[in-house]
C-alpha cells in the first residue's frame, strides 16, 4: 500500500506558529468537517488529481501510479465503507479541502490531505487534522499512520499533533525514501477492519446507489 500526506501549495509557516494552547483546546462541538456523499466524488477526484500533479514532493512515476490507484471506483469503495473516510473540510459553507483515509487491520491510513488554494487559511489544515483525530479516536483503531516525504511542510503539522516518526523507509516506493509517521490511539472494540473490499454484492449496491438521485 502507498500512502501520502500533502498540504501542497501552502506555506505552513502561519500554521506552524499557531499557539500550542490552540492545539490543546477541547474539540469544539461543531467541527469544520462533514462526511462526503456520492455527489462529492467528482469534486474529490478532480481536486485529488490536482494536488498529485502539482505536488513538488513526488516523482512522475509515483504520480501516475497514485492517480490510477485513487480512482473514482476506489473513492466510492471508501465511501461505502464509511463516508468519513472521505472527510470534507468546510469553510464558508463550501468544500475547502478533504482528507482521505482507509482502514487496514486496526490501522487508519491517512492517504491525502488537501486544502484548496482558493480556500486556504492558515488554520484550516490544523482544524481539519484535529477533527479527523477526534472523529476516529473512537475505539476502532490502534493508530493513525501516514507516509510523507522529507521537506514536506506537512511534517511540522504532524509533529504538532504528536505524530511520531516511526522510521525512514529507504528506497521504499519507486526507489524513493519515505517517512512513516504514526499517532497512537486506543482500540477498545473487538474485531478489525479487514480493508475496504466490497465484494460483488457491495459493488452492485454501489452501482444502484449511483443511479439513484442524491438528496
Amino acid at each position: 500500500m502507498t500512502d501520502a500526506t500533502s498540504f501542497s501549495g501552502q506555506d505552513l509557516t502561519a500554521t506552524q506558529s499557531a499557539s500550542k494552547k490552540a492545539r490543546q483546546k477541547p474539540v469544539a462541538k461543531k467541527l469544520p468537517v462533514r462526511a462526503a456523499t456520492a455527489a462529492d466524488i467528482d469534486l474529490i477526484h478532480a481536486r485529488l488529481a490536482e494536488v498529485i500533479d502539482t505536488s513538488p514532493y513526488y516523482g512522475d512515476r509515483f504520480k501516475d501510479f497514485e492517480k490510477k490507484r485513487m480512482s473514482k471506483r476506489y473513492l466510492r469503495t471508501l465511501l461505502a465503507a464509511d463516508p468519513y473516510h472521505l472527510m470534507i473540510i468546510v469553510a464558508d459553507d463550501e468544500p475547502a479541502g478533504f482528507m482521505i483515509t482507509s482502514p487496514q487491520y486496526g490501522t487508519l491510513w491517512l492517504h491525502w490531505s488537501y486544502i484548496f488554494p482558493e480556500k486556504r487559511r492558515a488554520s484550516l489544515a490544523m482544524m481539519g487534522l484535529r477533527a479527523l483525530i477526534a472523529h476516529f479516536d473512537n475505539g476502532r483503531f490502534h493508530k493513525i499512520a501516514t507516509y510523507t516525504k522529507d521537506g514536506n511542510p506537512a511534517v511540522a503539522l504532524l509533529k504538532r499533533f504528536k505524530f511520531d516518526l516511526t522510521c525512514t523507509l529507504k528506497k521504499h516506493i519507486f526507489g524513493e525514501d519515505y517517512l512513516l509517521y504514526e499517532l497512537p490511539l486506543t482500540k477498545t472494540e473487538d474485531g478489525y477492519d479487514m480493508g475496504t473490499g466490497m465484494g460483488r454484492l457491495g459493488r452492485l449496491k454501489a452501482r444502484l446507489k449511483k443511479l439513484l438521485p442524491s438528496r
